[in-house]
């Protein structure tokens, strides 16, 4: 990064490719129209951001948008969700960034909070086949995310054998830490096994934070990430409990929004904050509404049994899923240059992401497949499912509704 970005006031937007820079407002009006309608999945939310951005508005260029969704990829968080971030600070400093977040998640947050308050009005819906239906939808949808995160983060044999042992160890011991440390094994051996050239092209991203700032955005998230626990235990404090276990949860998603499935059900199903049922019927629902898929949070937090829950917990939940994201851009911005070059830190790069894919292969069938599929009829309707998803390229919101009806139908038979 040039010296008159890292010296410059933290603050102080930058234009790219060119640009004017904007107002917060500016840029919430753009996300919130976003917001309501990127269908599709974090792949699809950048392609979205690039014909926006890059083609519409001419807010950046290629190259420059290029190595935001490069720098986004390589943090964990959800990818898109960080790219609108660090759009929203290229274009009117923290305020857009801010703005831009409150813009892209609002509305897929409150359309989940709605659905939660609409099954616990309901009472007994455990049962019901339209809410089963949502669960078989959550087998396809997350079979897909494994096959095409397979495709493109493990290739050759060295990561796809990453993966798959990632995914025996999570299964035969099952815990959060097991999740963790598995992360960080295949980092280890991705470094050992999987060197490659760095690229070398140089790039200054047009976003203001000084290396100072950027440092003190890291310490914050490390000391979150180790204090939040301690207190926790510290205090027998319920709220802090569920503000860490998301926080952890936004601060490991490697590879893409799907994979916090498993990090947050290892935090909230376990300790009888929330049933399986209602778990994998949220995360079928979230496959229906646009924006990320990190605001399952603000689902979890509305309809968890243990206060706080409702408005105020679907709030905390979704903020402290989120924290990490902030923290981590601004964090990260000044000392990407730098870092993308070194061959090592790539490599540890593709290890994890082999180690991503065996998480999600794991919960694949534990807990989506042994909760969604519990007869042919149901292996009938995923299998059909996934077929629209994968070879029809129907929208996931429809393959919901569709699964939603289907399961009525068996229900009633």
């Amino acid at each position: 990064m040039t010296e008159d970005v890292q010296s410059g006031p933290a603050s102080a937007p930058l234009a790219a490719a060119g640009g004017t820079p904007g107002t917060w407002t500016e840029v919430l009006a753009v996300f919130l129209r976003l917001g309501l309608t990127s269908f599709g999945g974090p792949v699809a939310h950048l392609g979205y951001f690039r014909e926006e951005f890059v083609a519409k508005r001419r807010w950046l260029d290629d190259r420059t948008y290029a190595d935001i969704v490069a720098l986004c990829q390589f943090l964990p968080g959800p990818a898109s969700s960080q790219v609108g971030i660090a759009l929203g600070l290229s274009r009117a400093g923290y305020a857009g960034a801010f703005a831009a977040w409150v813009g892209f998640t609002m509305p897929s947050a409150i359309a989940l909070v709605a659905f939660a308050y609409g099954v616990d009005a309901f009472g007994g819906l455990g049962g019901s086949g339209w809410l089963h239906g949502l669960k078989v939808a959550a087998v396809a949808v997350v079979a897909q995310a494994v096959l095409g995160m397979m495709r493109t983060l493990t290739p050759d044999r060295d990561r796809a054998t990453i993966a798959v042992v990632t995914a025996g160890v999570i299964l035969a011991l099952p815990s959060a830490w097991t999740l963790v440390g598995m992360i960080l094994v295949g980092g280890i051996v991705g470094t050992q096994l999987l060197r490659a050239e760095a690229p070398t092209d140089h790039i200054s991203l047009p976003l203001p934070v000084s290396r100072r700032t950027g440092g003190v955005f890291l310490v914050i998230f490390f000391v979150l990430l180790a204090g939040l626990p301690l207190l926790a235990a510290a205090t027998s404090s319920h709220g802090i409990e569920l503000f860490d276990a998301f926080y952890r949860a936004g601060s490991l998603v490697f590879g893409g929004g799907h994979v916090i499935l498993p990090l947050l059900q290892e935090a909230v199903v376990p300790p009888g904050w929330i049933s399986n049922d209602l778990f994998l019927a949220g995360y079928g629902a979230a496959q229906a509404v646009p924006g990320p898929l990190t605001t399952f949070a603000a689902y979890l937090g509305a309809i968890m049994t243990p206060g706080p829950n409702g408005v105020v917990g679907a709030a905390l939940c979704l903020v402290a899923a989120f924290v990490p994201s902030f923290l981590l851009v601004f964090g990260a911005l000044p000392f990407w240059e730098e870092l993308r070059r070194r061959s090592a830190a790539q490599a540890a790069l593709r290890g994890v992401n082999a180690a991503v894919v065996g998480i999600l292969l794991a919960a694949l069938y534990d807990p989506v497949w042994t909760a969604g599929i519990t007869s042919p009829a149901d292996f009938a309707l995923g299998a059909g499912a996934f077929l629209l998803l994968f070879t029809w390229k129907t929208p996931p919101w429809l393959v919901v509704v569709l699964c939603a009806l289907g399961g009525a139908v068996i229900g009633a038979l």
